[in-house]
């Protein structure tokens, strides 16, 4: 079975993005026509191998097509060259996690370490609870960031709805890759800042005598050196140095108003050690495996297969024919009727349409539609019905029915004819979307998508776009 998604690299994806939203986005801004389309799919047909990959076929149109749209509209080059990651950041971030460790008073600034409540505790604690965050399920909370940053990216990113519609869309499909960017300038940066404290707190013991000791209302001496060997377990192991036997700890306490005496260069080590085992050794660990990610990301931006805009790209790469049933209900459409849905539909599935109308259901014997079959490889059956009936559960409900029964797995869309309707009622605006508005409830209450086109040939060339939006939602249920 294929994969649900098919992956191109980052330049590619948001080149295939940016052509999407200008063909399947509100037509607002640059214009793209159907001829414009037909060029750019010819064109691609005849500069890709019959072998290629099909993700070289989708790249390969998408930048024919933008050899279209770049000079209607300078601000889609200027998106596109857009840079979304330098790598110079990697180096502001180790720069500026170092910064703030230096800058961090690890030491305090009494020159007294408190063996009980020194802040690199908070460090490691905290650097634990990242780690065991990783280790969890993703939950929806990502999501929910995703969705607010593709609305603020709709609002923020300005220019025409198609390159609103761009910046959502790369906000979806891109974010595996800004995940996985963030997490590698997260990870160098904790691991910068764990060696920032680790610097100072040997730049500090250069000059500064530093002295060590503990106070506390509850413990004992024996109590604080079980707790601290238990914690600094793994720093004893790595530099040999042990901590001390209680009779050495009791000494080590410091009485309210007195000063500490005893020297903190052996802690000092240990608590460097415990920086590098749990904090700067993970971190560098996570950072190489968050660059390795984001650069197999970048190389593997996935799309979805199975979105109806790919699926008839997908289709003419393979040089497949779209194969449309049409089923019409009460009467048979008129020649100028059959010319102009195919022609519509031509516009909308791409050149190389196979169309075929099926004998008319007559009205009262709707159960029938349920014998006829679809067509080997169909790839859309179409009721077609005058916008002028009134719309019925118990005919034009029944008729869709019996066609869904009959073949469960091919989409179906509903089409209306409003050629007859629109002229009659052309003044009377509110009839007509009082009209509509019933056919649409119909649709709707039968689950299947719907359009009303005059089939003459004014009303196909206007009704492209919405005949595209109702077939590729047919194929999509």
């Amino acid at each position: 079975m294929s994969s649900p998604s098919f992956f191109l690299d980052e330049a590619a994806a948001r080149r295939v993005l940016m052509v999407q939203a200008f063909e399947t986005g509100p037509a607002t801004g640059v214009a793209w026509t159907a001829e414009d389309r037909a060029l750019v799919t010819r064109l691609a047909r005849e500069t890709t191998p019959p072998d290629a990959a099909p993700e070289r076929y989708v790249d390969e149109r998408a930048r024919h097509a933008l050899h279209i749209l770049v000079p209607r509209d300078k601000s889609v080059a200027r998106r596109l060259e857009r840079r979304l990651w330098r790598a110079g950041w990697m180096l502001l971030a180790l720069l500026l996690g170092a910064a703030l460790g230096l800058a961090v008073d690890a030491v305090g600034g009494s020159q007294r370490i408190n063996l009980l409540a020194p802040p690199v505790w908070v460090v490691i604690a905290w650097n634990g609870i990242v780690y065991l965050s990783l280790l969890l399920p993703a939950s929806v909370a990502p999501k929910r960031v995703r969705a607010w940053l593709a609305r603020r990216l709709a609002v923020r990113s300005g220019g025409s709805a198609p390159l609103r519609a761009y910046g959502q869309a790369w906000a979806r499909h891109g974010w595996p890759l800004a995940v996985a960017r963030a997490a590698l300038l997260l990870h160098l940066m904790a691991a910068a800042i764990a060696l920032g404290l680790v610097a100072g707190l040997y730049l500090r013991g250069l000059v500064l005598d530093f002295r060590v000791g503990w106070q506390s209302t509850f413990l004992d001496a024996a109590t604080v050196r079980a707790v601290l060997a238990t914690l600094l377990a793994p720093a004893v192991a790595l530099t040999g140095i042990a901590v001390p036997d209680a009779a050495a700890l009791e000494a080590l306490r410091v009485a309210p108003g007195a000063a500490a005496t005893a020297s903190a260069a052996p802690w000092i080590h240990l608590y460097a050690a415990m920086l590098a085992l749990f904090v700067v050794l993970p971190r560098l660990g996570l950072a190489v495996w968050s660059g390795w990610r984001t650069m197999w990301l970048a190389r593997h931006v996935a799309l979805p297969r199975d979105d109806p805009y790919f699926q008839r790209l997908l289709r003419e790469h393979r040089g497949g024919i779209p194969r449309v049933q049409v089923l019409p209900h009460g009467a048979a459409p008129t020649p100028q009727a059959a010319l102009g849905l195919r022609a519509l539909l031509a516009t909308v599935l791409g050149p190389g349409l196979q169309l075929t109308v099926a004998a008319a259901t007559p009205y009262g014997e709707e159960e029938a539609a349920a014998g006829i079959a679809a067509e080997p490889a169909t790839t859309l059956r179409l009721a077609l019905v005058d916008l002028g009936a009134t719309p019925e559960e118990d005919t034009h409900g029944r008729f869709l029915q019996a066609l869904r029964a009959a073949a469960p797995g091919v989409p179906l869309l509903l089409l209306a004819d409003a050629s007859a309707f629109d002229r009659r009622f052309a003044g009377m605006p509110a009839r007509l979307a009082e009209r509509r508005q019933a056919w649409q409830q119909l649709a709707e209450a039968q689950g299947v998508s719907w359009v009303a086109v005059a089939l003459d040939a004014s009303g196909v060339a206007t009704a492209a776009a919405a005949a595209a939006a109702a077939v590729e939602a047919a194929l999509s249920r």
